[in-house]
Order: structure tokens, then C-alpha cells, then sequence
């Protein structure tokens, strides 16, 4: 894990503006939540069927996630309710979004032209290798919470090993892939900013965001694309080759190693396992359905 910018050492209640290429993206933030000792407040802000997802989608419910439809049918006052509702409760915030609101594939091209034309028509700057943001999300997570966070994260994040023979960018990593280590690093570039600096209305942090996606296609054509193969593969800047101590970790992977392995080894177990899945998502199914 290679980091660039700023990352404060200590936990703070932010909304965390990413780019987005592929599932991989999800446990970044988790990445650099743990840096800063704030593993566990890590929320997102998904797109609403993942919420039928087994188990997964109750979870996130639960634990202050937010789902959300797109365009027409995008339900302002609902995530109001929902993050006001955290705000209430205190609950520590790292709220991750994904503006672009679906992945960047260079595979499906009609998703990137469309993006493209979409911006042309509304006089935006063009992005290569990052879609049209869309302010929504981020204009109701930012206005709702404006008292209550820290600061915003602008991060952009770059797999190694994501381009072809011919010099062509391909598809970001699959978790498996990312675990089997076929991505070898993974460059992160954080830039803190404060609220000060964040317009307030609507229309104007629409022009910011689109600003902001600006400098994250800046930093990706340099990583993919630099003249001097030298600066590929790396964003400018000083550079911090990121490892964690297994004090970090070693203790979260026996209790959850445990606790699987100890169930998986007996046939009760093994019941119990199984009927978690089906119960669990069955009942996590009806309860999104009832109360989002």
C-alpha cells in the first residue's frame, strides 16, 4: 500500500469522496481507516439493490449505511432521516461515496462515452479515467453533517498492473484477483479538505465536485499514461510505502478464524453456520423491505 497526501494519525468524522473501478474499492477505506485507529466507523453510502445482498445488506443497514436510487427516484429526505438519525446517536463517522455512482470499466465502453457526452453537454471538462461525478449524494451527506465532521477526503485510488501490452488501461482487480496478489500495490492519494473550502449551495458544489474529479483524472492520466515511463505506475509527490503491524490485525483474523474454524468443525456447527446464511438473510431481507 503506497500513500500519498494527507493522512491525519488521528480518527476523525468524515465523508470520503472516491473514485470508483471495482469491489476492491470497499476495503480501501477500511485500509485507511485502520491507519488512523478508526476501523469500525467505516459506513457507505450504496447504491439501493445491494441492499437484498445476503446477510451483507442488513448489515450495512445496521451498521449506518445509507441506500439510495439514482437520478428521478433518489430519496433526499430519507437519507436525511437516516444520517441525522447517526448524528443523533454519535455515532463515528467515515462516510465513504462513490460520486461517479457506478464503476469506471474500460471494458464497457457506452458507460464512459455517455459519461463523456453528458459532460459536453452541461459544459463540464471531459474526464478520462474517472466518470462524471453526481452531486446528490454528496450535497445531502455534506449539508446534513456540515457540524458534525472533521473534514472531507478526496481520495483517488490506482491498481499497478491494470494495463495491457498495447499501453491500454483494462479492468481493475476482482477481490480475488487483489488477494491472490495479481495487483502488487495499490497507490492511494488522500487530500483532506476542510468545510470551509466546500461550497454550500447545490449548484455550486456540483462545479467543486466536478473540479475535484478533474484533479483525480490529472493524477491517473500521470500514473497511466505519463510520457516518461520513469512517472508511471506512481502518482507525483513524496510517497510513504504504508505496512501495518500485526498488532493491527493478527487480532481480528484469530477471533474471526476461531470463531468460523470452531463452528465448521463439528456438525452442529456446521448447522449453525448454514442456518445463519438462510435464516440471517431472510430475515435481513424483510426488514430492509420494511425499514430502509
Amino acid at each position: 500500500v503506497i500513500l500519498y497526501g494527507d493522512l491525519p494519525k488521528n480518527k476523525e468524522n468524515v465523508i470520503y469522496l472516491s473514485n470508483h473501478q471495482c469491489t476492491v474499492d470497499w476495503i480501501i477505506a477500511d485500509m485507511l481507516a485502520v491507519r488512523q485507529d478508526a476501523l469500525g466507523h467505516v459506513r457507505y453510502v450504496l447504491k439501493d439493490g445491494l441492499k437484498w445482498l445476503p446477510l451483507y445488506g442488513w448489515y450495512f443497514s445496521q451498521h449506518g449505511g445509507v441506500y439510495v436510487k439514482r437520478s428521478a427516484k433518489f430519496n433526499e429526505k430519507e437519507m436525511r432521516q437516516k444520517l441525522r438519525a447517526q448524528i443523533k446517536a454519535e455515532t463515528p463517522m467515515y462516510l465513504v461515496i462513490f460520486p461517479e455512482g457506478t464503476r469506471y470499466n474500460p471494458e464497457i465502453p457506452k458507460v464512459i462515452a455517455d459519461s463523456q457526452s453528458f459532460a459536453e453537454k452541461e459544459g463540464l471538462a471531459i474526464l478520462k479515467h474517472v466518470l462524471t461525478p453526481r452531486v446528490k449524494a454528496t450535497h445531502v451527506a455534506i449539508d446534513t453533517m456540515k457540524d458534525y465532521l472533521d473534514a472531507v477526503y478526496d481520495v483517488t485510488v490506482a491498481y499497478e498492473g491494470t494495463v495491457d501490452h498495447k499501453g491500454q488501461r483494462r479492468l481493475a482487480p476482482s477481490m480475488t484477483e487483489f488477494l491472490c496478489k495479481e495487483c502488487p500495490r495499490v497507490h492511494i492519494f488522500i487530500d483532506r479538505i476542510e468545510l470551509k473550502d466546500i461550497p454550500e449551495e447545490q449548484m455550486y458544489m456540483r462545479r467543486w465536485l466536478h473540479e475535484r474529479f478533474e484533479i483525480k483524472d490529472k493524477l491517473l492520466i500521470e500514473f497511466y499514461d505519463a510520457k516518461d515511463s520513469k512517472r508511471r505506475n506512481k502518482f507525483p509527490g513524496k510517497s510513504v510505502h504504508s505496512k501495518l503491524s500485526l498488532k493491527k490485525t493478527l487480532p481480528s483474523l484469530l477471533f474471526l478464524g476461531g470463531l468460523t474454524a470452531s463452528m465448521l468443525l463439528t456438525e452442529s456447527g456446521r448447522k449453525l453456520y448454514v442456518k445463519t446464511w438462510i435464516y440471517g438473510t431472510l430475515i435481513g431481507c424483510l426488514w430492509v423491505s420494511i425499514k430502509p
